[in-house]
C-alpha cells in the first residue's frame, strides 16, 4: 500500500540527507524497494532541479517508464527529451497501452516513429489506434486491451477461457460481446457469470442496455458519463459500432483531478502541469505573458479613471469611495461568471437555457444592487454629509452589479462558443468590464451631478 504524504516527507528527508553525504548506494536503495512508482514520482515532484536529476539516475531502467506516467507534463518531458528510442522501449515495456500513448504523445514526431518502428507489430498497431485520437477523447483516454466474448457460447466455455489467462487486464468488470466484425452487441458482468448456470448461452444473459462511449467524445463528457451510471468501465466505440477499447474509472479519476486543477491555475493564468521547481527563468516567461495581458486591461481602466481626473481633483471623496463600486461588481460578476463556468463544464448549460440564466442572474444583481447600494448611501451620508454623494454611489453600485451579472453570464458562453477557454480569459475580461463600468457609472454621474 502507497504511504500518504505526510508518511512520505521523513523519507524525502532522510533521501535529501543521503544524497548530501554522498551515500548514493543507500539513496538508490530507498528509491528502488520498498516505495511504489508513483511515490518515486511525488518525491521527484517534491525534489528541487539538480538533487531531482541525481534521484531520477538512481531510478532503475525498468522502473522508469511506470515512474514516468505518475509525474506532472512538464518534469515528464523533461525526462523523456533525455531517452532514446531504445531505452524509452525499454523502459515502458510493460505499461498499459493508453499510459504508454500518454508518455509518447510528450515526444517529437520522429521519436515517436522510432519508439513505434522498435515494437512488435500487435503492440505498434495498438498503440496507433489510440495515437490517432486527440489526447482529449475517449479514443485517447482508452486502452486496447480488453476481454471479449462470442453471444453463442456457454457461460462454461467463456470461465474456461478466462482461465487460460494469466491474469486479467485492470478494473475488468464486465465481457465484452461482440460479433465476429467486432461489433459491439453487449456486456456480461463478472457477478453475473459467476452465479450463472454455466450451461445457458452468453446471449441468454447479456446485457443489450449497456452504456457505450463514442471514440471522438470529449473527456470531459466521458468523465460525466461515469459519474451518472457510476460506471467502473465503459466500452469505446467507432461510428460503425465497432469495438476499439475501453475506458476504466482510474482514466476518469485522472481526468477529473485535471479538470479542477485546470479550473484552479487558469484563474491565474498558469498551466496546471507546471513543474513547482521549474527555473525562474521557465516560470518568469510563462508568467510574464497573463502579467501583459493584465497589464492591457489595467490601462484601459486607468484611461476611464483619467476621463475623469477633473472631478476626482474637486471632489476628494470620490477618490475614496471609487475602490467599493468596483469592488463590489468584481465580487458580484466572478460568483456569476464560477457558476456559469461550473454549468458548462457539467454540461448543464446549452442555447436553450442561457436566457433563462442571464434572466435569474442580472435580477439577482438587481437585488443585490439595491440591496447594498442602500447601505453603502448611507454609509457615505454619514461620512461625508452629503446626500446627492450617497444617491450618486447607490445608483452606480446597482448599474454595476447588473452590468456584472450581464457579463458574467454572456461572457462564458460566447468564450465557449469561439472555442477559448472560459476559465483562462473569462476573469480577465470580466474584471475589465466592471471596473470600467463601476468607475464611469460613479465618476460620470458624479460630473453630471456636481
Amino acid at each position: 500500500m502507497s504511504p500518504n504524504h505526510k508518511q512520505l516527507q521523513p523519507r524525502l528527508d532522510r533521501l535529501s540527507e543521503a544524497l548530501e553525504s554522498g551515500a548514493l548506494d543507500q539513496a538508490r536503495r530507498m528509491l528502488n524497494r520498498g516505495l511504489a512508482p508513483v511515490d518515486v514520482a511525488h518525491l521527484l515532484e517534491s525534489t528541487p532541479p539538480r538533487e531531482r536529476n541525481v534521484l531520477w539516475e538512481l531510478v532503475e531502467p525498468d522502473l522508469q517508464g511506470d515512474v514516468l506516467q505518475y509525474l506532472g507534463d512538464d518534469i515528464q518531458s523533461e525526462f523523456l527529451s533525455r531517452m532514446d528510442a531504445e531505452q524509452l522501449v525499454s523502459a515502458t515495456e510493460g505499461l498499459d497501452v493508453d499510459d504508454l500513448a500518454d508518455l509518447l504523445q510528450r515526444l517529437p514526431n520522429t521519436v515517436i516513429h522510432e519508439v513505434l518502428q522498435a515494437m512488435e507489430a500487435q503492440e505498434r498497431q495498438r498503440i496507433e489506434t489510440v495515437l490517432s485520437y486527440p489526447e482529449d477523447t475517449a479514443g485517447g483516454l482508452m486502452n486496447t486491451d480488453t476481454i471479449t466474448i462470442r453471444p453463442d457460447i456457454t457461460l462454461d466455455v467463456v470461465l474456461r477461457y478466462l482461465r487460460r489467462h494469466e491474469k486479467l487486464p485492470d478494473s475488468t468488470d464486465t465481457l465484452l460481446v461482440v460479433t465476429r466484425r467486432d461489433e459491439l452487441i453487449g456486456t456480461l458482468p463478472l457477478n453475473l457469470l459467476l452465479v450463472s448456470d454455466p450451461s445457458i448461452l452468453v446471449r441468454e444473459v447479456m446485457n443489450t442496455d449497456f452504456a457505450s462511449v463514442q471514440a471522438t467524445a470529449a473527456d470531459t463528457e466521458v468523465a460525466s458519463l461515469f459519474e451518472k451510471f457510476d460506471l467502473i468501465s465503459a466500452p469505446v466505440v467507432s461510428t460503425d459500432g465497432a469495438l476499439l477499447g475501453r475506458i476504466t474509472i482510474d482514466d476518469v479519476v485522472d481526468v477529473i483531478r485535471e479538470d479542477a486543477e485546470h479550473q484552479v491555475m487558469s484563474m491565474a493564468g498558469l498551466d496546471e502541469d507546471e513543474d513547482t521547481f521549474a527555473p525562474a527563468w521557465r516560470t518568469g516567461r510563462r508568467r510574464a505573458v497573463w502579467l501583459g495581458i493584465n497589464l492591457i486591461a489595467a490601462t484601459i481602466v486607468s484611461f476611464a479613471i483619467g476621463i475623469f481626473e477633473s472631478t476626482i481633483q474637486q471632489i476628494t471623496a470620490l477618490a475614496v469611495l471609487m475602490p467599493i463600486v468596483s469592488s463590489m461588481g468584481g465580487i458580484a460578476g466572478s460568483q456569476t461568471l464560477t457558476v456559469l463556468i461550473r454549468g458548462i463544464a457539467l454540461g448543464h448549460v446549452g442555447g436553450a437555457n442561457v436566457q433563462w440564466l442571464l434572466v435569474r442572474e442580472m435580477l439577482s444583481g438587481m437585488m443585490n444592487g439595491v440591496l447594498w447600494a442602500v447601505i453603502v448611501a448611507l454609509v457615505a451620508i454619514v461620512r461625508f454629509d452629503d446626500y446627492k454623494l450617497g444617491g450618486i454611489i447607490a445608483l452606480a453600485m446597482v448599474i454595476n452589479l447588473t452590468v456584472a451579472a450581464l457579463a458574467g453570464t454572456v461572457i462564458p458562453v460566447l468564450l465557449k462558443r469561439l472555442k477559448i477557454d472560459p476559465a483562462l480569459s473569462g476573469g480577465v475580461l470580466l474584471t475589465t468590464i466592471t471596473d470600467v463600468v463601476g468607475f464611469v457609472a460613479f465618476l460620470g454621474l458624479a460630473a453630471a451631478f456636481y
